[in-house]
């Protein structure tokens, strides 16, 4: 796995490539698109209109403003009998995974079924259906040998992935996400409030706003690395996400 470097020429270099990217009219689908991070990445790819079918697949029908209802194709599922489905994940070229919850939200085993089982079930029946290109955000310090419930799930779920042998395969390791959630996490909030705080100073390698983390999922997908499967880290989804903003 190879951590991406930007180079100077990288606005250019995205553009043309974004152009490309388009003309081939490619769809995509989006796990997780009600959460945080999930939003900000439909809003992202509507606006940057590089796929000519978006779908959503989820437990329940979303509301959007606008036209975008016009834009979006919506599957609604049941994650616990995702089998039933198959023919959600059918005819995708890519999908954005930005599926997951908490343990102190959903328990220790609704953390590992929603993080762990619906996320590689997913991978799985898109890569059945045709599916080439996986991203898949994950976390800091994500390591499957990790001592830390979290980080180990992240880690084997990366690796689970992996191994299913995507054509692209990208993972997005942001730190802490700057980001007004409408669900308490209060030893999240008070981390953000006090990041927030520090990165109008200067910069730092410990949070990122979300909006950056959904701008490099997008940016990235048009990219053509040089290896099948990559991780972009903290400093690299920034490198990106910002890059995007100029």
């Amino acid at each position: 796995w190879f951590t991406s470097l930007i180079p100077v020429s990288y606005k250019y270099q995205e553009s043309t490539l974004e152009e490309n990217f388009r003309q081939q009219n490619k769809s995509c689908f989006i796990l997780g698109a009600s959460g945080e991070t999930g939003k900000v990445l439909v809003q992202e790819l509507l606006e940057r209109n590089i796929f000519s079918k978006i779908t959503l697949i989820g437990r329940r029908q979303l509301t959007f403003e606008g036209k975008a209802n016009e834009q979006l194709v919506q599957e609604v599922v049941d994650f616990e009998k995702l089998d039933d489905y198959a023919a959600a994940f059918q005819g995708h070229d890519v999908g954005y995974c930005c599926l997951g919850t908490t343990k102190a939200k959903s328990g220790t085993e609704g953390f590992i079924r929603v993080d762990h089982d619906y996320t590689v079930k997913s991978a799985e029946l898109a890569k059945a259906g045709g599916c080439s290109q996986f991203h898949l955000q994950s976390s800091r310090g994500a390591d499957k040998k990790s001592s830390f419930l979290y980080l180990k799930v992240k880690g084997q779920v990366e690796a689970e992935i992996e191994a299913l042998g995507f054509d692209r395969y990208s993972v997005y390791r942001p730190g802490v996400l700057l980001v007004d959630r409408q669900e308490s996490r209060p030893t999240e909030w008070l981390a953000r409030k006090f990041l927030n705080g520090f990165t109008s100073v200067c910069s730092t390698s410990m949070a990122i706003p979300i909006q950056v983390v959904a701008k490099a999922m997008v940016s990235n997908t048009v990219l053509q690395p040089e290896q099948k499967a990559e991780i972009l880290e903290h400093k690299d989804i920034m490198a990106v996400g910002k890059s995007a903003e100029k």
